[in-house]
């Protein structure tokens, strides 16, 4: 679904980060910030919230844990019990190193799908960016047409942007 987008393209962080906090303070609502390489305090600026993927890195952590020790317990200690040097089947202390390489790969498999999930880059879509110099160079503010007031764009040119206003998938 296409939707109009008021677009300020910016050379630079700064003045990016200033139009935010200055558009935010008028009671502009921005759909989205477009940077080529992660940019200090723009989360804050947006008042976006702190993200949930901590919680799910943990939860990924304990399935690995748990799926390294049980897979452990039930090839040695019930599959197929060997007695190795006197020692008993179950000997947990041995676990150890296999346990704590599935967890971290687990959590890292794990992370790396939800991380693809949230952000929508599933392999096959195609990328939802409004102008294609934001991978190089261009730092982009989308505010929606419908939702934008009418000095948005003059407002946008002030604080040094580049303005465009196009129909785009986002």
């Amino acid at each position: 679904m296409t939707k109009k987008y008021i677009l300020g393209l910016f050379r630079d962080e700064e003045p990016l980060l200033h139009a935010v906090n200055e558009l935010r303070k008028e009671g502009n609502k921005i759909h989205e910030v477009y940077t080529p390489f992660p940019v200090h305090g723009l989360d804050d600026a947006l008042g976006y919230k702190r993200s949930r993927l901590p919680r799910a890195a943990f939860l990924f952590g304990c399935l690995g844990g748990t799926l390294g020790l049980s897979m452990q317990a039930w090839m040695l200690g019930v599959d197929w019990p060997m007695n190795i040097g006197g020692k008993p089947a179950l000997a947990w202390v041995d676990f150890v190193p296999v346990t704590f390489e599935l967890t971290v790969l687990i959590t890292a498999l794990g992370m790396v799908a939800t991380y693809l999930v949230a952000s929508d880059f599933i392999p096959g879509n195609e990328p939802k960016m409004p102008d294609p110099r934001i991978t190089s160079d261009v730092f982009c503010i989308a505010i929606d047409v419908e939702g934008a007031s009418a000095t948005v764009g003059s407002r946008l040119r002030q604080l040094g942007a580049e303005v465009q206003e196009k129909e785009v998938e986002l």
